[in-house]
């Protein structure tokens, strides 16, 4: 068909048959991979280790596994080994290929279809390895199954060769390496060891009696024995009791210990951990078959709804709410409360941007059932710790009550109550939230240069007194009466909860999508900007969730030599740019260390930190949320002795002046 012939009459290309392009394979992977792992990025690169550790999690709870073994090899590939009963490697009849074959190369193919060989999974239901095999350069499956030890290499998805026999052995299980493809994950394929091991020690607590273990061979760690791999072994007898130990761990309980239900309702097993505390956040953790439903679901509906209305139905009775001038209500129940909700569903429906919400209907009575026959027992049974929830609760309802005026008066000072801005806001003349972003700066010296240094038509100047509160420690009414926090409230142009749901917060009035912590290169600089933080995680969740939260990165050094200088973020890049401008003598180079922002002029403020085009941006996210929740409690609170021995645990991976 000639060029011609591809043209309607009125000269623009037809739309036929031929313009249909049919994907096969796992091509439709590698063209759209987000659709299937979520992201290319940071997350979607953790995402596929995750897959293949769950479909070893998956032969565990069938009952056909204890041991999985995470390996990052020198080269940056990951190891993932379990002593299950192997990928069946005999014939397909259909697909007339090996069944190890199909796994690997077919989405919607594996066990996971047929009830009889396992009653739940997780992971991303029949796609999941075939997936990570698609957006590896390398893949090696090596199967003991049968007394032989069969394996077979991809590339992107494809096989290089046919199954093959490689040897024997008396063990069972199957071994995959992967190295993924860095045309797809263009950002980084540098694993976090730290994300790797949470993610384990999440699944070692909800899967109790399954031993994680990973090891990281990229470099040796210094010890008295010439070194060693970094690694950590883990395991739980008593699975979410442990978890909420390991949570809590940082923070004052007010009841002896955690209330723990295990029941099955409906043919859904609901496993449930609970522990009141003395802090004044709710720290709820939902998973549905291991998977970490950040958006709820029935299954939290269900816990909620069971929760405030066994623990009402007590405080009625018990005659605590008689001398109460109002109302208590479900956020009262929830206040100082860290909850585990764990169920195993079949057939799981999920709903929501992120796929992480479950939709199914008669999970939500199944857990409801479970919480209330427990609650009510437990109550009657331990009367004195009944006794301090409750009274914890009515603590909390005066609270509430005391912050409704305090929240008031800041929504009345809100973008969207029509009234103005706070005088230290520099704005910005472009009001498009798209294009937009605040710069949250350290002090009102470094605000001034910063105002000098900016891009006025899209970039906007919050200038912050000093270290803002502490939310981690104070109660609500008091957040809402600290003057900056009210100002990063009103310069934001959010509107925060109403009295019924004091966290939800309103994002449509939101001015800019980028809200960037810019702080000094120093340790008060890093305490700011942590407290910064830990607000918006306690009370601003979804502006972090939806990806508006950054860290500016101010360089640590400037090196000269004559006209010719250079800007180095890290230690690394000082000892080269000494070396490249210096030529190997030190006593020609200029060095100055930038110890706060001050320190810099308006131009190389804007040249190092704030122009989109040279500056280095760190996202804030939560990798986990548990593990977030627990971070944050341990560096905030009041606890000392835990946050120095994180200190001295990770002080080699941070640099920081004393």
């Amino acid at each position: 068909m000639s060029n011609q012939e591809n043209l309607t009459a009125n000269g623009k290309p037809q739309y036929s048959a031929d313009n249909i392009q049919v994907l096969e394979g796992l091509e439709a992977v590698r063209m759209r991979p987000a659709m299937y792992i979520g992201d290319t990025g940071v997350k979607g690169l953790h995402h596929l280790v995750y897959e293949v550790v769950d479909n070893s999690i998956d032969e565990a709870l069938a009952g056909y596994c204890q041991n999985i073994d995470v390996i990052i090899n020198p080269n940056g590939s990951i190891t993932v080994i379990d002593d299950g009963r192997g990928i069946p490697v005999d014939l397909h009849e259909k697909e007339n290929r090996s069944a190890l074959e199909v796994v690997m190369t077919v989405l919607h193919a594996g066990g996971k279809f047929d009830k009889g060989s396992y009653k739940v999974s997780g992971g991303l239901h029949g796609v999941g390895v075939s997936c990570v095999n698609a957006l590896s350069i390398q893949l090696i499956a090596e199967i003991h199954r049968d007394g032989k030890i069969y394996r077979q290499e991809y590339s992107k998805g494809k096989p290089l060769k046919s199954i093959e026999v490689v040897g024997d052995t008396d063990k069972t299980g199957t071994t995959i390496t992967f190295l993924p493809d860095n045309s797809i994950f263009t950002q980084t394929v540098e694993y976090s060891y730290e994300i790797l091991a949470s993610r384990l020690r999440e699944l070692a607590y909800l899967n109790k009696g399954i031993r994680l273990n990973i090891t990281d061979e990229r470099e040796l760690e210094e010890n008295g024995n010439g070194g060693k791999f970094r690694s950590d072994s883990f395991l739980s007898e008593e699975g979410l009791k442990e978890f909420i130990g390991f949570l809590d761990a940082n923070r004052e309980m007010i009841i002896e210990k955690p209330i723990y239900i295990e029941a099955e309702k409906n043919d859904v097993p609901v496993e449930v951990a609970m522990q009141y505390n003395s802090s004044f956040s709710e720290n709820i953790h939902s998973y549905v078959n291991n998977i970490n439903t950040i958006e709820g679901g029935t299954h939290l509906t269900g816990f909620r709804r069971a929760l405030t209305r066994t623990l009402k139905k007590y405080a009625d009775d018990s005659g605590m709410l008689t001398k109460l001038k109002f109302d208590i209500n479900g956020d009262d129940f929830r206040e100082g409360l860290t909850a585990i909700i764990s169920v195993k569903v079949a057939e799981p429906q999920f709903e929501g941007q992120t796929k992480t919400k479950l939709g199914n209907s008669d999970v939500s009575l199944a857990v409801d059932q479970a919480v209330s026959d427990a609650l009510t027992n437990y109550l009657e049974e331990n009367p004195k710790d009944a006794r301090t929830i409750v009274q914890k609760v009515i603590l909390a309802a005066q609270a509430r009550h005391a912050a409704r005026k305090a929240r008031e008066l800041v929504q009345r000072k809100t973008v969207l109550s029509g009234s103005g801005l706070p005088g230290k806001l520099a704005d910005c003349s472009d009001k498009d939230p798209a294009k937009t972003e605040i710069f949250f700066v350290e002090g009102d010296s470094a605000g001034g240069t910063a105002k000098q240094g900016r891009d006025r038509a899209f970039q906007a100047i919050m200038p912050l007194r000093g270290k803002i509160l502490n939310v981690e420690k104070a109660m609500q009414h008091k957040i809402f009466e600290s003057e900056e926090i009210k100002n990063i409230f009103t310069a934001l142009g959010v509107s925060i909860g109403t009295e019924e749901d004091s966290k939800a917060l309103n994002l449509s009035g939101l001015r800019y999508h980028k809200i960037i912590i810019m702080t000094d290169a120093d340790v008060d600089g890093s305490h700011i900007a942590t407290l910064i933080m830990t607000f918006f995680f306690r009370y601003m969740t979804n502006i972090i969730k939806e990806g508006h939260l950054y860290i500016a990165t101010p360089p640590l050094y400037l090196v000269k030599k004559g006209k010719d200088q250079v800007y180095c973020w890290s230690e690394e890049q000082r000892t080269t740019a000494i070396e490249e401008l210096g030529k190997g003598k030190d006593s020609s180079v200029h060095i100055q260390r930038y110890k706060g922002l001050g320190e810099m002029n308006a131009e190389q403020l804007w040249d190092t930190t704030m122009n989109p085009q040279t500056r280095i941006l760190r996202q804030v996210t939560i990798a986990s949320a548990a593990e977030a929740d627990r971070i944050f409690s341990m560096l905030m609170g009041d606890e000392v002795p835990p946050r120095r021995e994180f200190i001295e645990k990770h002080a080699k991976y941070a640099k920081i002046d004393a």
